[in-house]
């Protein structure tokens, strides 16, 4: 969840939001959605207990990743840092990979895997050579066709290529180290990332929330009932 000042009724306040389209989907896709404030008070213990009674974890979109985070000075672009919601973001990812809990990121939570295994983020697009604004205009999202790699995540759930909505002026700079790049736009921007291996950890740069496109979600959920039935399963010796 985003914590930020909000407004409701005759209320103007401090206050942890999402939007409902990030919950209908989970809902519709056989999930239950649970939702997860910025915790202020951050440790490993915390996050790996939080993730220990989840199924399947979505790192939402909302605001820049704090430069910080990979050693870099902050673009005039850039948006003020969250660092509340970083850390506990950040650690709830750790978690989940070690606990192999399915993650799905979106936007922001695509950047946050790469920042997590040590890359960097372009900090503005528009400035970047050849590449295009990943935008629509102020709260307007773009339409834009992503070329996919079939044989992994997320193509392998939505095809060789798909047309998602976009809504970031950031992206993916220097690759993490184990991960890999899995969707591109027609500028060369990085859209979909995995982690290596065999677990359900997939980034998109996009916001499949948005389309109420549910196959990723529903995709994530059934990771998460396999690992789920897979660690029900009586040992063997």
């Amino acid at each position: 969840m985003y914590r930020e000042q909000a407004s409701w009724g005759v209320w103007n306040q401090d206050a942890v939001v999402l939007p409902a389209t990030y919950v209908d989907c989970v809902a519709a896709s056989g999930g239950i959605p649970l939702l997860l404030p910025p915790s202020s008070e951050v440790s490993a213990d915390l996050a790996a207990a939080t993730v220990a009674g989840l199924d399947g974890l979505v790192l939402t979109g909302g605001p820049d990743v704090d430069p910080a985070r990979y050693d870099e000075p902050p673009h005039a672009e850039t948006g003020p840092p969250r660092v509340q919601r970083d850390t506990w973001e950040l650690a709830l990812l750790a978690a989940a990979l070690d606990l192999d809990i399915p993650v799905l990121g979106i936007c922001r939570g695509a950047q946050l895997f790469n920042v997590a295994f040590g890359g960097t983020l372009i900090q503005h697009l528009p400035e970047e050579p050849g590449a295009t604004d990943h935008r629509g205009g102020v709260a307007v999202f773009r339409s834009t066709r992503v070329d996919l790699d079939p044989a992994a995540l997320p193509g392998s759930v939505l095809g060789a290529s798909a047309d998602v909505s976009c809504y970031h002026h950031q992206a993916i700079a220097r690759l993490g180290k184990g991960l890999s790049v899995t969707g591109r736009a027609p500028d060369g921007t990085i859209e979909a990332v995995v982690v290596d291996g065999p677990a359900f950890a997939v980034g998109v740069q996009w916001h499949p929330e948005q389309d109420r496109e549910l196959r990723l979600f529903t995709a994530l959920i059934e990771a998460a009932d396999r690992v789920g039935q897979s660690k029900k399963a009586p040992a063997h010796s």
